[in-house]
């Protein structure tokens, strides 16, 4: 029997379109109408912890690591709880933003709990880490995440920051790798960062193990804007996306993952399917007219 509060994994997601089969019955008993219907996750979808909230706020949102005695480092529960919270977030149309932020103003993340002794403990039968698990739900998001820095962002906490899609940061943030000073290295956080940044910058940030300033990630492209106050500017930000089309986000985030692990020919020849995509939805008919008539679009989301 699953506890009050307790943070589930992925298993937790389970898809309405695929009911079960009991002993003996048949594939062909499969109603149609089963098969028609949409991805669904059990509700509630969104669950908070002790150690993370998830707070819906109009159509963003917020995942906020609360263990500020801790500097919001990570834990076990952290992990699954946002892997469990951005799946489930893929599955709700209202949802527009997914803000990923650390629980104060002194730290963002920093990293695993050293004073745990879990911090460097392996499940050997799981085949993928629960910080793996949730790179890939990051990756396959196509509701947009945006990391609020709003303080120290160290070790795994820079792949909190790396898997988001954008990233506002307060002007006291800063930002390092310092896994070298205890013995380890920073390998799973390359995933996700190596693309972000020059690679002479990540060297040396990796292999010296010394942080650079707010003003430092801003200039080599770690971070999307730099301010005093984080939250004026991140609703600066959200202000600028959230009246664009949402079909269009959604298919045109999907394409840009896609695409950046692709060879240019490849690439090519998938754009040139998706652009067609594109124009099919609703989203495209309605901003074609309301570009023609002179006036905001009204989105329908699809």
């Amino acid at each position: 029997m699953k506890k009050t509060g307790e943070v589930s994994t992925l298993s937790t997601v389970r898809f309405a379109w695929w009911p079960a089969l009991t002993r003996g019955q048949p594939a062909r008993a499969l109603r149609q109408n089963d098969l028609n219907r949409r991805p669904t996750v059990n509700n509630p979808p969104f669950v908070s912890t002790p150690e993370l909230s998830v707070e819906q706020r109009g159509p963003v949102l917020w995942l906020t690591i609360t263990r500020e005695e801790r500097r919001n480092a990570m834990s076990h529960g952290v992990l699954a709880g946002m892997t469990q919270a951005i799946l489930a977030a893929q599955g709700q149309r209202d949802l527009r933003a997914i803000v990923i932020t650390g629980a104060g103003v002194k730290a963002f993340c920093a990293g695993a709990d050293l004073q745990s002794a879990k911090a460097f403990t392996t499940d050997y039968s799981e085949p993928h880490g629960h910080l793996a698990q949730l790179l890939r739900a990051a990756r396959a998001s196509y509701v947009p995440l945006i990391a609020r820095v709003n303080g120290a962002c160290m070790a795994g906490g820079m792949g909190l920051m790396s898997m988001c899609d954008m990233a506002v940061a307060a002007r006291h943030a800063v930002f390092g790798l310092p896994e070298v000073k205890v013995g380890v290295f920073p390998a799973q956080v390359l995933s996700v960062l190596q693309h972000l940044i020059p690679r002479r910058t990540l060297n040396e940030m990796c292999l010296t193990g010394e942080p650079i300033t707010s003003a430092q990630a801003l200039e080599v492209g770690l971070v999307n804007y730099v301010d005093d106050d984080v939250d004026a500017k991140l609703q600066w930000l959200l202000d600028r996306m959230l009246d664009k089309s949402p079909a269009a986000i959604r298919r045109g985030l999907y394409t840009l993952k896609k695409v950046e692990a692709m060879a240019f020919e490849e690439s090519m020849s998938f754009t040139e399917s998706q652009i067609a995509l594109f124009t099919l939805t609703e989203d495209a008919k309605e901003g074609q007219k309301a570009f023609q008539e002179k006036r905001k679009p009204n989105w329908v989301g699809h």
